[in-house]
């Protein structure tokens, strides 16, 4: 009978995992193909329209240091909790009537995602160490697919009920979210167990296996004292990871916010637009899940994040010169590019560092910088369009991106040492 309920209380626990990742993108991958309606509706310039996804990544950088704090004070699996129900409370706000509520809104929702985004390799981490490639991949590949379910569904829904009534049905989907997590940590008896201490643990200079991330990534911090996060900054290795994470974040979010917008300008549809966005969002699906499967095995991730970019160059390269020549090829070479890309980098934060709370903090540390990054790119490239009267040239500046993206990751998946 034990080990029956120790199966269920498992198995709630996975699902409750699964459903909240399902959450980590439908908030901002619904915006994009909506954005030629709010426009209209708000009379909003591209700039502007294109400020709600800078908004919402714009917070998933500023406010992810708030993660380990939080999580510090009541442990990862109640502050994952948290951040699914102040997201269905900013998706609702962003839904309401008026400018204000817009942004307002889109700044709460992006603040939930990004104490969500930074716990959850801490939560693979803690409930999943001897199967770290395989759950970085699940969540990833669930996260995505929420994307693609949310670019698809978009444009019909709101054909039905409004772009408001389109846009705020996220808000559903993270009560349910929450609701299942707090069922499944009841049934451990996590929810009212003592938090684990979100903090990093100081390098002993004696002992390679004390540092963050030891040789391969996977060791066990000894020492438990406070590390700051001026001691992680400090290390060389931390840099890479966090260019790499902030530029590959940076040439998918421009393209997330205005890709549909781009293949309307070049003749398509309304409907067929959000489509292929939902079509290379569900392509990063299979690389997203593939991909950690393969590259957690290996000492090195390098030839992954190669292939990764230079796909990712082969989608940019296809939407700047024949936008409406085969546009599902591109489409799916973009998908396999950044589903690699986003997996890649958040695999490389999971094996570097030893232990949930290193990761947390070098979680937080990477993507904080890296969403603050990324966060230019909407709102460049709106800005780009409004002065180049096109789309070549802000394409070809995410064209440049994707370069910095290569060289930056080959640096990040070098093999730890020391």
């Amino acid at each position: 009978m034990r080990g029956i309920v120790t199966y269920r209380g498992n198995l709630l626990l996975v699902c409750g995992f699964v459903l909240a990742a399902l959450n980590l993108r439908p908030a901002l991958a619904g915006v994009s193909p909506l954005l030629p309606a709010i426009m209209r509706d708000l009379g909003l310039s591209p700039a502007g329209g294109g400020a709600i996804t800078t908004v919402m990544v714009a917070c998933l950088g500023l406010l992810a240091p708030a993660a380990p704090a939080l999580a510090t004070r009541i442990g990862l699996d109640r502050t994952l909790l948290a951040g699914l129900l102040v997201l269905a409370a900013g998706v609702a706000l962003r839904s309401a009537d008026g400018v204000p509520a817009l942004y307002c809104g889109a700044a709460l929702a992006g603040t939930a995602i990004a104490v969500m985004n930074v716990v959850m390799p801490g939560l693979v981490k803690q409930h999943f160490p001897g199967r770290i490639g395989l759950f970085t991949g699940l969540y990833v590949s669930v996260m995505v697919s929420g994307a693609a379910m949310a670019s698809a569904a978009m444009v019909p829904l709101a054909g039905q009920v409004g772009w408001r009534a389109a846009a705020g049905s996220a808000a559903l989907l993270a009560l349910l979210a929450a609701a299942l997590w707090w069922v499944a940590l009841t049934r451990q008896g996590r929810a009212v167990a003592s938090p684990s201490p979100a903090v990093l643990t100081r390098p002993d200079a004696q002992d390679p296996a004390a540092r963050v991330g030891g040789r391969d990534g996977r060791s066990r911090s000894r020492d438990p004292g406070h590390r700051p996060y001026a001691a992680l900054l400090r290390a060389p290795a931390t840099w890479p990871v966090m260019a790499f994470m902030g530029l590959q974040s940076l040439t998918f979010y421009v393209l997330l916010a205005w890709l549909p917008t781009v293949f309307q300008a070049a003749g398509l549809p309304a409907d067929e637009a959000g489509y292929l966005l939902g079509l290379t969002n569900l392509v990063q699906i299979v690389a997203a899940l593939a991909v950690p499967l393969h590259a957690g095995r290996a000492r090195s991730q390098k030839p992954h994040v190669v292939v990764a970019a230079l796909l990712t160059v082969g989608g940019y390269l296809g939407v700047l010169l024949a936008p409406t020549t085969t546009p599902w090829l591109w489409m799916i070479a973009l998908g396999l590019g950044q589903g690699a890309s986003i997996a890649l980098a958040l695999l490389i934060i999971t094996l570097r560092a030893p232990d949930p709370a290193s990761v947390t903090a070098l979680s937080a540390v990477a993507q904080s910088s890296g969403y603050v990054l990324a966060a230019i790119g909407p709102l460049a490239f709106g800005l780009l369009h409004e002065l180049s009267g096109g789309w070549s040239v802000p394409l070809l500046a995410g064209l440049g991106a994707c370069a910095l993206q290569l060289v930056s990751g080959v640096l990040a998946a070098r093999p730890a040492t020391g």
